[in-house]
């Protein structure tokens, strides 16, 4: 008698496995939701579409990318916590857009007289890779990237010297808004897809941004100038990050599989930066506009008239807990390691 229960449990068992083994397979691949505030057409949003592509092929279809560019699912300033929310399973934007959150990871941004997008790249991935900031705890970074040299642009009037600054209007937000100030222009803080917009209707004078823009947001075709103040130029940082329990909820197959393609697509992006930010110049160029260059003596009187932000920056960082001056001169090393 207790062999034949012993059989029949056995049975019982074989066939349980049986059943979750075809149910398994049978609930086909996992699917993952991707929003992206970049227009399609942009190299940063075809960028991220082809990682989820990738992310297909190597996962052999175990994983499907549906993906939403331009603020078809989340808005910019909402792509993060939507991401915590699990509005979407994968987000991509700029950290900026929900001030006061990351404040490790947008000393970054400071004006530090950035040069290139590859640099500025592996200067962000330096820092959070060193200091390992909680501010990302609640989502699974991806990776991050970071634009080329953030620069003036204007519609009508040239800014020759910094005085040119004073009374323009510029569209900038987070730490490109405290430039404008420094500069002594009035920021207007809105997220780049209204850039083109603000300008065209004379709400703003102005813009800083990196030069990808006059093609990439199609900024050239409503600016007329472009000052190259490189010496004051800062950058922008930007996150993909996927929803933490969705990220658990993977095999850790899948997982080291991502992973892998993370570390090929970081590098992809920052070349990809400094590869548009040259043929935004070459747009800006053609549609008539003009580059204004700056002799040492004014690249040094901007440099200067920007240098207060770096100091307010670490003394903010200290006030909430971290050591700011740490931070800061790390992320100066980086960049001269780089540039």
């Amino acid at each position: 008698m207790n062999r034949k229960r012993s059989f029949v449990f056995s049975v019982l068992c074989l066939i349980t496995i049986m059943l979750a083994t075809v149910a398994t397979s049978s609930a086909g691949p996992v699917k993952l939701t991707y929003s992206c505030f970049f227009p399609p057409s942009h190299i940063q949003s075809i960028l991220a579409e082809q990682w989820g592509k990738e992310v297909e092929k190597r996962t052999g279809g175990a994983v499907k990318i549906e993906y939403f560019p331009g603020q078809t699912l989340t808005k910019s300033n909402q792509c993060y916590d939507g991401v915590v929310e699990g509005l979407s399973d994968i987000g991509f934007a700029v950290l900026a857009y929900t001030p006061g959150r990351f404040p490790v990871m947008l000393a970054v941004d400071l004006p530090l007289g950035y040069t290139s997008g590859v640099a500025a790249t592996k200067v962000i991935n330096d820092v959070y890779n060193k200091f390992k900031p909680k501010e990302l705890n609640d989502t699974k970074v991806m990776y991050l990237h970071a634009h080329g040299p953030g620069l003036v642009s204007t519609k009508d009037k040239p800014v020759l010297k910094i005085e040119d600054m004073k009374g323009l209007k510029f569209r900038s937000h987070g730490t490109s808004a405290e430039v404008v100030k420094a500069l002594g222009g009035t920021p207007i803080a809105k997220p780049m897809p209204e850039t083109y917009e603000m300008l065209q209707k004379g709400v703003v004078d102005g813009a800083v941004y990196p030069l990808e823009s006059n093609k990439g947001w199609k900024l050239g075709e409503v600016v007329r100038y472009c000052t190259a103040n490189l010496s004051s130029a800062y950058t922008t940082s930007f996150f993909v990050v996927m929803n933490k329990d969705k990220w658990n909820s993977l095999p850790p197959k899948v997982q080291k599989t991502i992973e892998e393609i993370n570390a090929e697509w970081v590098v992809k992006h920052g070349e990809a930066w400094d590869t548009s930010d040259m043929i935004g110049l070459k747009y800006l160029l053609e549609q008539g506009g003009q580059i204004i260059g700056q002799d040492s003596k004014e690249s040094a009187r901007w440099k200067a008239a920007v240098a207060p932000i770096v100091d307010q920056y670490v003394k903010d960082l200290d006030k909430k807990g971290y050591n700011g001056k740490e931070i800061v001169d790390f992320i100066k090393a980086s960049l001269n390691k780089y540039q």
